[in-house]
C-alpha cells in the first residue's frame, strides 16, 4: 500500500490533475466526508488528509510514503525528506508587507530595528540575516495583517497571492522574499522499500507536470 499526504483546500484540488495523469482518481470529496483516509480507483494508494503544516512530519516519520507540499512548509521543516519535484502547483510568494506609512526602505538602510510578525520564522530570520537587517520576531499562527494594525509589529512576512487581503488591511507589499509553488516529498526509506511503485508515481507527477508547462 502507497499513502500520499495531502492537505485540503488549494493544494488538495490543484493535486487531483497531476493523480488523474498517474491514473489515480480519488474516490470521496473530503469537503463532504469526515474521513481522513480516502481510497482512490487504484487499490494499492490511499490518500491521508492532515493539516498542511504536518504533512512533512507524516512522511519524515513514515505515517505516509509520499506528500504535497508547499515549500514555505518545508523550509520551516527543515531536512529530512527527499524532494524529487517541484509540482508547480499552489503558486504564490513569500514577501515582507508593512502599513503605507511605514517607510521600510529607510528603516532598512538606517538599521533600524525592526518587529516582524510571521509564521515563517526559520524563513524570515534567515532572510533578515542575509540581509544584515536587525529584527524581533513575533510568532504568530493566523491574522497577521492585524499586527501591523494594531502596532503590536512594525511588518509581517506571509504568503501573498492577489495582494487582495493587503490591501483590504491598508497593507502594502514592500519586498518580495521568494516565490512559493507545492513539492512533492517522499520519506527516503519508503523509496527504498517501495522503489518501483514510488519511482512509476513519480515519473508520472513528472510527466504531468511538463505536459501542463
Amino acid at each position: 500500500m502507497i499513502t500520499l499526504a495531502l492537505s485540503k483546500g488549494r493544494i488538495f484540488e490543484d493535486s487531483l490533475p497531476l493523480l488523474a495523469a498517474a491514473g489515480i482518481e480519488v474516490l470521496e470529496d473530503p469537503e463532504k466526508s469526515r474521513k481522513l483516509i480516502i481510497g482512490t480507483t487504484r487499490p494499492d494508494v490511499r490518500v491521508v488528509l492532515v493539516r498542511a503544516s504536518d504533512v512533512p512530519t507524516y512522511v519524515q516519520h513514515g505515517g505516509a510514503d509520499l506528500g504535497v507540499a508547499g515549500l514555505d512548509v518545508l523550509l520551516e521543516h527543515g531536512d529530512g525528506l527527499y524532494r524529487p519535484l517541484d509540482l508547480r502547483i499552489a503558486r504564490c510568494r513569500m514577501s515582507v508587507a508593512t502599513r503605507a506609512d511605514f517607510d521600510y526602505a529607510s528603516a532598512v538602510r538606517q538599521g533600524a530595528r525592526i518587529r516582524v510578525a510571521t509564521k515563517y520564522t526559520q524563513i524570515a530570520r534567515q532572510h533578515f540575516a542575509a540581509k544584515g537587517v536587525h529584527v524581533d520576531l513575533i510568532k504568530l499562527y493566523g491574522s497577521m495583517e492585524l499586527a501591523p494594525l494594531t502596532g503590536l509589529a512594525d511588518a509581517i512576512v506571509d504568503l501573498v497571492s492577489t495582494g487582495s487581503t493587503l490591501k483590504a488591511n491598508q497593507l502594502v507589499e514592500v519586498e518580495k522574499i521568494m516565490d512559493i509553488s507545492s513539492r512533492l516529498v517522499v520519506n527516503p526509506a519508503a523509496l527504498k522499500l517501495k522503489r518501483a511503485p514510488l519511482r512509476a508515481l513519480i515519473d508520472a507527477f513528472e510527466q504531468a507536470v511538463e505536459s501542463r508547462a
